[in-house]
């Protein structure tokens, strides 16, 4: 018997549409579980007891800028006119973005708190990262999609999905992107890169990615509709940096108030030497400038070196995700628009880090390479089972460092 016409077709019921959200559901609720119980295990950096449901226990040094934007939008300054014994450099908050704070201060706007409407931008943004990838993964449960969340509620460095911080929003922009040019929606993909830029310079990514879908999206239009999709949404994301830019020009008066702080107070413009980035990274002395008071968990003890096993781990998962796209172009498998999308943004998403120095922060802005599990799907079970456990171990070491006010 043939298919009835699609006019005839049965709407998926509510409880179809539920079971979809199944998958997703439970990876976010697993996620939430293992890094309970890594909290649970850690201590905080005064040595007290981290209460993992409160707000306290997902603030760290950055966060306090985020919360700030979000209560009253972004200032600059001269440290000294405030703070006589600090270094004639320049201090503020437009070294952050404000794709986060604002969507924060419009969930205050229900009256609940900015501290716990940071925490629920993050979770929220967390339960759109896996159902977007669910979606990207055919929304059907086997062994490699199920896998594959597993792999994702495990993600390196993914404590700082549940943290007062960007990189789950940003991701899920970044998903949002990669489900537009998988459904040859230029808008959609425009508004997920718009987001992404807005939320973190690693987001800019997407401007890069969008550019080159001309070579690997929109096939059903003419070659001249790609160009014009595929510029149009990489300048429609491109805005997301210039409403940045204005919001701290509206703030300070100054265009290049966060290249003025970048360079006076981190020392970070231009660009740099990304091997020697990764050597300073690799060797950074987190244990030396961060360890806890008093008597230590063993897991603590264990994981106050743990960003050096992360920069090997997420080394093999770039290499994995583009050994998987050449394996099957070899085998002669078209890699999907959204595939090629995942791909461009892994590689771009490890690489900006180090060529911007950031030997403090890669570790988080790395989490972001979440979207390559788009190409992990592909990979055999012999493989994604140890990956599975490798990124199950270093989940646990990299989570109780965070707790520990280990890593800022």
């Amino acid at each position: 018997m043939s298919a009835p016409p699609p006019s005839v077709r049965r709407r998926p019921s509510r409880r179809d549409r539920l079971d979809r959200l199944l998958p997703p559901a439970v990876a976010w609720l697993m996620s939430n579980l293992v890094t309970w119980l890594i909290a649970s295990s850690s201590v905080a950096g005064d040595g007290s007891e981290v209460a993992y449901w409160s707000t306290a226990g997902r603030r760290r040094w950055d966060a306090e800028h985020y919360l700030s934007i979000a209560k009253a939008g972004y200032e600059m300054f001269r440290c000294r006119d405030r703070y006589a014994d600090y270094p004639d450099v320049i201090c503020g908050n437009v070294a952050w973005f404000p794709g986060y704070p604002m969507s924060v201060r419009a969930v205050s706007a229900t009256g609940l708190s900015y501290e716990i409407s940071a925490v629920v931008v993050s979770e929220a943004s967390l339960f759109g990262i896996f159902a977007v990838l669910w979606y990207l993964l055919g929304a059907r449960l086997t062994w490699a999609t199920g896998l594959t969340l597993a792999i994702g509620a495990v993600f390196p460095g993914g404590v700082y999905f549940h943290a007062m911080f960007p990189i789950a929003t940003g991701t899920l922009a970044l998903l949002v992107c990669v489900a537009g040019v998988k459904r040859g929606s230029w808008g959609l993909a425009a508004a997920g890169g718009f987001v992404a830029t807005a939320c973190h310079l690693v987001g800019a990514v997407a401007v890069g990615m969008l550019l080159l879908s001309a070579f690997f999206a929109w096939r059903r239009d003419t070659w001249s509709m790609r160009l014009v999709k595929a510029g149009a949404s990489a300048a429609v994301a491109a805005c997301g940096v210039l409403w940045t830019t204005w919001l701290m020009w509206q703030a300070t008066g100054r265009w290049d108030a966060y290249e003025a702080i970048q360079q006076s107070s981190y020392g970070q413009s231009g660009v740099r030497q990304p091997f020697d980035e990764m050597r300073k990274a690799y060797g950074f002395p987190f244990s030396d400038w961060y360890r806890p008071e008093g008597h230590l968990p063993w897991l603590v003890e264990h994981s106050l070196g743990a960003h050096r096993g992360q920069l090997w781990l997420n080394a093999a998962f770039v290499l994995l995700v583009v050994a998987t796209a050449v394996v099957r172009l070899v085998r002669g498998r078209r890699l999907g628009p959204e595939e090629w999308a995942a791909a461009t943004l892994t590689v771009a998403i490890f690489l900006v880090p180090f060529f911007a120095g950031a030997e403090m922060s890669w570790y988080r802005n790395h989490a972001q390479m979440f979207v390559g599990l788009v190409l992990v799907r592909h990979v055999s079970r012999w493989v994604q089972v140890p990956l599975l456990a490798w990124c199950s171990v270093q989940y646990a070491l990299l989570g109780s460092m965070f707790f520990a006010g280990v890593l800022v």
